[in-house]
Formats: structure tokens, sequence, C-alpha cells
């Protein structure tokens, strides 16, 4: 079974940026990466991946319409076995308590470090395998 990370954000480049980071991962089919530029977009996603096996969730927090911090309850209530990791460029002490009261996994900043990001998922792989 494939497992598959779903990034949530609204900024298109950030898909070509994921891409590159992990294209190597991606090409080998170490893993699959589906982007969702909405919140509304990624609850569609997460209800419905059943062909794969969803691993991790990387939600922005600004977002219009459904911002990450709407997301992630409702992410959690779909697929409580899932983990959610949230982005911002802003990670103040509030906004760190905030998303991990509100049950994500942990909060990483952008600039995204992605040697991190990258240990992340091959822990989350690791429990699969």
């Amino acid at each position: 079974m494939n497992h598959l990370i779903l990034v949530v954000d609204d900024e298109p480049d950030i898909e070509q940026l994921f891409r590159q980071h992990f294209r190597r991962d991606l090409r080998s089919g170490r893993f699959l990466m589906e982007f969702a530029q909405s919140a509304l977009t990624a609850l569609e996603r997460i209800a419905d991946a059943r062909d794969v096996s969803l691993i991790l969730i990387l939600s922005d927090i600004n977002m219009p319409g459904m911002s990450g911090l709407e997301l992630l309850p409702r992410a959690r209530s779909i697929r409580p076995d899932v983990p959610v990791i949230m982005i911002t460029a802003y990670g103040d002490p509030q906004t760190k308590q905030e998303v991990l009261r509100g049950g994500a996994e942990a909060l990483l900043t952008k600039p995204i470090d992605f040697a991190a990001l990258r240990e992340e998922i091959d822990t989350r792989i690791g429990r699969f395998s």
C-alpha cells in the first residue's frame, strides 16, 4: 500500500518546493505527496483516502477561508489515527500552545527545516514497515 502525505497550503509554490526537496523519495515511490490549496479540499481528501495509507498531514495555519487551526480538529475527528503537523511563519509560544492543545503533533516554522521534516516522515514510514 502506498504511503501518502497530504500537504495543505494556499501558496502555489509550496508544491514545487516540497517536490524538489523530496524528489528522490517521490520518484522511487517511497511515499506519495498530494497537495490541497484549501482546508475544504483537504478535508475531502482526508475523508476519502481509502486507496492509500495516509500517514501524515502537514498544514499551514494562515489560509483564506478555513484556517489550519480550524482544519485541525476536523481532520483529527475524521482520521484520529493520522498525525497532523502545523506549519507557520509565526512560531510564537502562544501559537505553539494553541496548536498542540488542538491535537497537532508539532509546529514547524517557515522556512521549513526539511531535514527535520524528513526525520519525521522516516519515523512515520518506519511504523508501517
